[in-house]
């Protein structure tokens, strides 16, 4: 059988090219496993679940090196767990499979995790030095998320919501009943 993983870092980012790539390389919409989750660590839910149910003589297709993961120790741990189930790896900006047996193919991968763990380790560095530059200079710097303010819809809504189940205050205000329930708290 083949399958599909696609993966981004952050939720803002977009899985649509990465599935039109799987799917373009012969893997069907429905055997492509997709998630917004960190590569530097393999305990990622939708990639657990695929793992799960690999067995002997089925492909994983993957777009690029660093979709696998983004430190050379969790692909190269990947990878090779995989290879020794019998599972063949394909990936598609190697243009082919992986192989242990393969010297110059060994090597090509390497390189690209090496190239996808330091490109990580790149973003983190660029981005500490952009809060310690905004520390530095903007008295007004704060790090996280601002603080919500409480608005006059917000207490409409927890009044709201006293009198009605949540389900039926996230219907009569418009919102969520996430929201609801985070107003609530």
């Amino acid at each position: 059988m083949k399958f599909g993983y696609a993966r981004v870092s952050g939720l803002s980012q977009d899985l649509a090219q990465q599935k039109e790539q799987l799917v373009k390389n012969g893997v069907d919409e429905d055997n492509i496993y997709a998630e917004k989750f960190t590569g530097t660590t393999e305990q990622r839910p939708k990639w657990q679940k695929l793992n799960k149910q690999l067995r002997k003589d089925d492909e994983v297709v993957f777009t690029k090196v660093d979709r696998i993961g983004r430190s050379v120790k969790v692909a190269v741990d990947i990878v090779n767990d995989l290879l020794d189930k019998g599972v063949k790896v394909y990936i598609i900006q190697l243009n082919g499979y992986v192989n242990k047996q393969d010297a110059m193919g060994k090597m090509l991968f390497n390189f690209l995790t090496i190239m996808a763990e330091f490109e990580h380790d790149m973003i983190v560095d660029r981005l500490a030095q952009g809060k310690a530059y905004a520390k530095a200079h903007n008295p007004n710097y704060h790090e996280g998320r601002p603080k919500r303010r409480i608005t006059n819809r917000y207490r409409k809504i927890y009044e709201l919501s006293k009198e009605h189940s949540i389900k039926e205050t996230a219907e009569i205000s418009g919102v969520s009943e996430s929201t609801v329930k985070r107003i609530r708290k």
